[in-house]
């Protein structure tokens, strides 16, 4: 069985074999003057798109042989009317086979494009370590243009002379186009996340590498270019947690079964535009008891909306739901209603990291 046996919602495998049925059944209970040959000439057709080769195979050699026996009850066999009815069903069960083989070859591009693309992500964006310390790690994509896999927000985490540090955000754009910035991002964070002192010297870094990379650039990347981002900063003995917000959805803190926005105290520009402002903010200084969660998110988090037009709200939505033991568990919750929100229908990249300290 092939891709395309297995592929779409279970159902549509039943559509090709009814279409035989109802045809045969329309063509046996109307008039003579009605028949039911274009609904068999259909079902081949459709059998292509939705079944296997050999199921499409099978299918219009059973549209074929119903086709022929209508003929025969109607006395047409071997006339222009039966013999007519018999070559359409005979020619659209061809080109059902035709159909199936195009999206055939095309899916097995398709997958190969996945294939690639989950390859570059995993290069450009690893998993996080799933423990440093005391604390207890793990983190969710998901691609906007989901045949691509691969989108413009990012995540990381590095452990520091200076402590355990963390870093989300979110790249202009969306799709392939985005990937340099991420790498640059990336790579300028891990390289200074383990010489910058302090985070108001980290963010400064990778501001310059982006308006350095912005340089090379061309159009509105060149003069538009952004990267909303938060990092955050465990100290050395995890009594202080310490974010530094450019632009980005603030992050949550969920302890038991309460939920809250650590909003920052003072907003402050995205990295590669902080040239438009003269002074940029400082850390905002907070505690992450003992079995306390931190959720950093993406906008495809919190512009994700439901039916009505109305944003996702997670400090609303996950409120109640905990204790939560573990960081994944609390992704699972948090992408599973985000999903439910919004009908499935994200139109945004979503990247969800959560740390919880043991």
């Amino acid at each position: 069985m092939d891709r395309l046996s297995a592929s779409g919602p279970g159902y549509i495998r039943f559509a090709a074999p009814a279409l035989v049925l109802i045809g045969a059944g329309f063509d046996l209970l109307t008039p003579a003057d009605y028949h039911g040959g274009p609904l068999l000439a259909v079902a081949c057709v459709a059998a292509g798109a939705t079944l296997s080769f050999r199921s499409t195979l099978a299918l219009s050699a059973l549209a074929l042989a119903t086709a022929t026996g209508l003929t025969v009850r109607h006395g047409t066999f071997g006339h222009a009317p039966g013999v007519t009815e018999i070559v359409n069903v005979l020619l659209a069960g061809v080109i059902g086979l035709v159909v199936n083989r195009v999206i055939a070859r095309y899916g097995r591009r398709l997958d190969t494009v996945r294939t690639v693309s989950e390859a570059a992500q995993r290069a450009i964006l690893p998993t996080p370590p799933r423990h440093i310390g005391p604390l207890d790690i793990a983190a969710r994509y998901r691609a906007a243009q989901s045949e691509a896999r691969i989108g413009g927000d990012l995540y990381a985490a590095e452990d520091s002379p200076y402590g355990i540090r963390l870093l989300i955000g979110d790249v202009r754009g969306k799709g392939l186009g985005a990937v340099g910035a991420v790498s640059v991002v990336l790579g300028a964070f891990r390289e200074a996340a383990e010489q910058a002192p302090d985070l108001l010297e980290l963010a400064e870094r990778l501001e310059h590498a982006l308006v350095r990379e912005g340089i090379r650039r061309s159009g509105e990347d060149r003069t538009e270019g952004f990267t909303t981002a938060l990092l955050a900063e465990f100290s050395p003995d995890y009594r202080t947690l310490r974010l530094l917000n450019r632009g980005h959805p603030a992050p949550y803190l969920l302890v038991g079964g309460t939920v809250r926005a650590l909003d920052a105290a003072e907003p402050d520009l995205p990295l590669g535009i902080g040239g438009l402002c003269g002074r940029r903010s400082g850390p905002d200084v907070h505690r992450l008891p003992p079995g306390g969660t931190l959720l950093l998110v993406t906008d495809g988090v919190t512009e994700a909306r439901d039916g009505a037009g109305v944003f996702y709200d997670p400090a609303e939505r996950l409120a109640g739901r905990g204790p939560f033991q573990r960081p994944q568990d609390v992704i699972d919750a948090l992408v599973s209603d985000v999903e439910t929100w919004s009908g499935g229908h994200g139109t945004d990249d979503m990247a969800v990291l959560a740390v919880t300290y043991r």
